[in-house]
């Protein structure tokens, strides 16, 4: 029998990326800043645009290095502008580029991307315990901290709902719905964690 799921995660790469991804904390840099840009360019589409695009851009992208995004030119961003793989859009193009040189400030800074973004949830994801999609915020009190503190230091699409979509993706938050059966196992992973 399948096991019981959000109701967002239907369709074969849908399910996978909510089955093996959504929710799962990640500390990996080059991953914090892959879903810092598919986030971006995902404002005013649908989360499964992007998904099938994310091979392309991870190939437009050089695999998301930001050292290397960080220090495209003029006919770089003429080649992504022309790239039907990806979301052809001039300002979202140009945010992944000027995101990438925020990203390497953030990390000289703190020494990992992964140690200063975390701490807008004290370092620990927040585990929610929604029934249903209704009750899910678009943003709260944590994405607009991260928000304002992301603009300050010169990110672009980086607004409070992109703020809390990135949570959400990159496991800051579980909100997987209390039924569905990957909402145990991540406050499980936690609870494990903390313990050990």
């Amino acid at each position: 029998m399948e096991p019981h799921r959000c109701l967002w995660a239907k369709g074969d790469k849908y399910i996978l990326y909510h089955d093996t991804e959504w929710g799962v904390p990640i500390h990996d840099d080059r991953l914090l800043f892959e879903f810092l840009v598919l986030e971006g360019a995902k404002a005013g589409l649908s989360w499964s645009t992007i998904l099938n695009k994310r091979d392309n851009y991870r190939q437009a992208f050089d695999n998301f290095d930001p050292a290397i995004v960080a220090k495209y030119g003029d006919k770089k961003r003429q080649t992504l502008l022309s790239n039907p793989g990806i979301v052809r859009n001039r300002l979202k193009i140009d945010a992944a580029i000027q995101n990438a040189k925020a990203f390497l400030a953030t990390v000289q800074e703190f020494g990992t991307f992964d140690q200063y973004i975390w701490s807008f949830v004290g370092h620990r994801p927040i585990q929610n315990a929604w029934k249903s999609m209704q009750e899910m915020p678009a943003r709260t009190p944590e994405s607009d901290a991260m928000s304002v503190d992301l603009k300050r230091r010169g990110f672009k699409f980086v607004g409070s709902t992109i703020c809390y979509a990135y949570m959400q993706a990159v496991g800051m938050v579980n909100d997987h719905v209390v039924d569905c059966f990957r909402h145990r196992e991540l406050a499980r992973k936690r609870r494990g964690k903390e313990g050990g």
